[in-house]
């Protein structure tokens, strides 16, 4: 398969390069250390389509595949990854989910206003017991009154603050197990919603995640996404693509630390020449840019994959583990060629590497990847 981005595409690429490095990279450092949430990006990445990457026009979306948007959250993140994890999570998880498990009305209500990006979503999954086993959300929710009471809580939520919409599950049958668990669209006007703790994160420190709180809050039916029982399987779906955000995310991580590794190396003088000069460093970056290249690849296959309605389960997981852990390595490996200033904040090394890490971690863990695909591999 040949993944070489047409006219077009490059065209996208090249004008998110341009946002990227003249609107988000003079604020990186300074949003990091004050742990900001940019949210006076929303307009701009609005008008740039970037609030509706993958949903079509009639839904208020720019219409792109999977292509343009694994293109478009690899350059954002190439500059900072907590800003392309919040383009990935709002449009991968909750609008998403609201695109392909809502009604019309739904839509209506509530995805065209996240698509043009008049506020940011969010989605709930994780939990303080239901981490890695999704399946032990205890979040409940109780039928009443034409729709349902909800109690319980959401943890490491993206744009739990800021978000007018949420996406969150919750047990609606606790005999039934994975087959009792359901999906429902929160907003910030409904009593019993609010958000709680904002955490102080390693890394994506300008990405602003929180605890949500639900309190006795009173959800009308019309806002129950699919059938009931569905919303655990509802998740996994979800998760197949926003894995390929993860990991489009990492390698935009991996390619920013490589190309500060290189502009380093090609500065730094030591026994009379640049450090680029010794083989020892060249052999680092030789390394490092393939295995980005492999990631890269790993990430172009699944999102065309999704681009054509094929299964992507066994694909997104494998792109999403490998691409994570190449950028961890490849963030450690530029800190090491930096040497001494690689540890601190005066070169961007370090903060890739602090954003790097998260990336093992959200949307499945590293662990969790490995589980799904060997799934996949003994089915056949």
């Amino acid at each position: 398969m040949n993944f070489e981005l047409n006219e077009e595409q490059q065209q996208i690429k090249m004008s998110i390069r341009e946002f990227a490095e003249s609107e988000i990279k003079p604020h990186v450092m300074e949003w990091d250390e004050t742990q900001h949430f940019p949210i006076e990006l929303r307009p701009k990445l609005a008008e740039l389509g970037l609030m509706g990457v993958i949903f079509p026009e009639e839904y208020g979306g720019a219409g792109m595949g999977y292509i343009e948007y694994a293109t478009i959250i690899e350059e954002i993140a190439r500059v900072d990854g907590s800003v392309g994890l919040s383009v990935a999570a709002h449009n991968s998880l909750c609008s998403n989910h609201i695109y392909m498990f809502g009604t019309e009305a739904q839509k209506q209500k509530y995805l065209v206003p996240l698509a043009q990006g008049e506020t940011f979503g969010a989605w709930g999954l994780t939990e303080s017991n239901a981490g890695s086993d999704a399946s032990g959300t205890r979040t409940n929710a109780v039928r009443n009154n034409g729709g349902w009471t909800v109690n319980g809580s959401k943890n490491f939520i993206t744009h739990a603050i800021s978000g007018s919409t949420l996406v969150a599950v919750a047990v609606t049958d606790k005999e039934k197990g994975n087959k009792g668990i359901s999906a429902f669209i929160f907003d910030k006007s409904m009593e019993g919603f609010r958000p709680d703790k904002k955490e102080n994160k390693l890394g994506m420190r300008a990405s602003e995640t929180a605890s949500v709180v639900f309190e006795d809050c009173y959800v009308p039916d019309e806002n129950r996404l699919g059938e009931l029982g569905e919303g655990f399987t509802q998740a996994m779906k979800i998760l197949d693509g926003g894995r390929i955000s993860i990991a489009a995310l990492s390698v935009g991580i991996a390619q920013g630390a490589f190309e500060a590794a290189v502009k380093y190396a090609k500065e730094r003088h030591q026994f009379g020449q640049p450090i680029a000069e010794f083989q020892a460093i060249q052999f680092k970056l030789a390394d490092m840019a393939t295995q980005i290249e492999a990631a890269r690849l790993l990430t172009m296959q699944a999102a065309y994959l999704k681009d054509n309605n094929k299964k992507v389960t066994k694909e997104s997981a494998m792109a999403k583990l490998f691409a994570s852990e190449v950028a961890v390595k490849v963030a450690e490996e530029s800190i090491q060629i930096h040497g001494g200033y690689g540890y601190t904040k005066d070169y961007p090394a370090e903060k890739y590497w602090r954003d790097a890490k998260l990336c093992t971690i959200g949307e499945g863990t590293s662990e969790i990847q490995r589980m799904v695909i060997a799934k996949q591999l003994l089915k056949a």
